[in-house]
């Protein structure tokens, strides 16, 4: 490898591993807490966010597809990996501006926050994608990108599981339901809300609402650009080979 693929191999043994570590007693303890609150509510309050979700997700993860990139075929890692952060930084300060503005806008503006967000999220994965060479018209490519999803807003428990699915993705994919409704959108979707919850709440609080939607947006898009760059180095490391 020339130098630059070898420093993001290095990144990527480093990410693994955080990928791997069990969960500290503090996720155990939180994510106890997170479930016994889940469990008080009603199943039709489940039912109802699930739906919800499902359907703001698949809106614009089938939607994007015809907007999309064309899959960059033919470029270096290092090319690759350049663009992706150029489309990290454009999202992280659009999701930065735009959280500032609903923070600032109160209550129903804030609440408007949570699906422009997921649409910025989705499309920065689908950017992230064709960098990377792949197509997101593959029905496959799109539940990769659900996956790359939920690993970065999870509890470590979830992470641990989905993370193992990625490193294996050539295998894993040929067990994917046929039908996306099959998705455990259930899961999906507790755990998104769990992970983002007390940072969003605080953006529905008059005065510093604005300040944290900011910073909350802009780290969000930061953890999910970080992650699907790491997911997408394993394909590619996978493919090529790690050799010195």
């Amino acid at each position: 490898m020339i130098s630059e693929d070898q420093s993001a191999y290095a990144a990527l043994q480093q990410w693994q591993q955080q990928m791997q570590r069990p969960p500290s007693l503090l996720n155990r303890f939180a994510h106890h807490v997170q479930t016994r609150l889940n469990a008080l509510l009603p199943e039709k309050v489940h039912q109802a966010i699930t739906a919800a979700i499902k359907q703001m997700v698949r809106g614009v993860l089938f939607g994007s597809t015809y907007t999309t990139r064309q899959p960059v075929l033919d470029a270096s890692l290092v090319a690759r990996e350049a663009a992706v952060r150029s489309h990290i930084r454009y999202y992280r300060n659009t999701a930065a501006a735009e959280g500032a503005l609903t923070g600032a806008g109160g209550f129903l503006l804030g609440l408007a926050d949570f699906p422009l967000l997921l649409g910025l999220k989705l499309k920065l994965l689908f950017d992230v994608a064709a960098q990377y060479g792949y197509d997101v018209k593959d029905y496959s490519e799109r539940l990769y990108l659900l996956h790359i999803f939920q690993l970065a807003f999870s509890s470590q428990h979830t992470r641990n599981a989905t993370y193992r699915r990625l490193a294996d993705w050539e295998n894993y994919r040929h067990t994917l339901p046929t039908d996306v409704q099959e998705f455990d959108w259930r899961t999906f979707q507790q755990e998104y809300r769990d992970y983002i919850d007390l940072a969003k709440m605080a953006q529905l609080v008059p005065v510093i609402g604005a300040a944290v939607g900011a910073v909350a947006n802009y780290r969000l898009l930061e953890q999910l650009g970080k992650t699907a760059m790491n997911c997408y180095r394993m394909r590619y490391f996978a493919a090529h080979g790690p050799e010195q």
